[in-house]
């Protein structure tokens, strides 16, 4: 028998694997170009971000609201993955918990120009919204979880009381350079601790 057909499968495979990992590198680079500069940064910072020229994004993404879309997706993705991640590298559950808001900022400030890409797909915003709730509360809640367990911070606090807070902390950081969300958040996250 002719293992052409097993090549062949197996040359698609690695295709699609290099498809995932060309988006994934445009989409990290969005992100970054979308932290610093806003969701209304011109595609070529994106591109030269990328290391690609702009037809390959407008072949990924044809309008702004679908690279925004795909981008929000994928920071949601990434924050709900580093929980996990970062619980089960230490040091403490609490260290994990600080570092995971600092990427939560990150995610929210990017967060900011969707509503304005988005404004006339309501439904569309909506199912992101539950998308984002759906994904990042349990991640949120077992850090919470952890550091509570751990006795290292007080245990009245739910996640979507601390998400909240957090990204009210984030409203307005993109519009005015000396405020720093992160460093709220951080404050934040140590305000937690347990009374010793």
């Amino acid at each position: 028998m002719d293992d052409s057909g097993q090549n062949a499968g197996s040359a698609a495979g690695s295709k699609r694997k290099d498809a995932r990992r060309n988006q994934r590198t445009l989409l990290d680079a969005a992100a970054a170009v979308f932290v610093t500069s806003g969701v209304d940064a011109p595609v070529r910072d994106i591109a030269a971000e990328a290391g690609v020229g702009m037809g390959t994004i407008y072949r990924h993404f044809p309008t702004r609201a679908d690279l925004v879309i795909a981008v929000y997706r994928h920071q949601v993705d990434a924050c709900a993955d580093a929980g996990p991640a970062l619980l089960a590298a230490g040091p403490t559950p609490h260290a994990a918990l600080g570092r995971w808001a600092d990427l939560f900022v990150d995610f929210l400030v990017t967060k900011h120009g969707l509503a304005a890409a988005m404004q006339a797909d309501s439904a569309g915003f909506e199912t992101l919204h539950t998308y984002f709730l759906d994904r990042l509360l349990p991640v949120c809640t077992q850090l919470l979880d952890a550091a509570a367990a751990s006795g290292e911070i007080r245990t009245d606090l739910d996640a979507y009381q601390f998400m909240r807070g957090i990204g009210n902390l984030c409203i307005g950081a993109d519009s005015d350079p000396r405020y720093d969300a992160r460093r709220l958040a951080a404050l934040l996250v140590a305000g937690l601790r347990q009374p010793r």
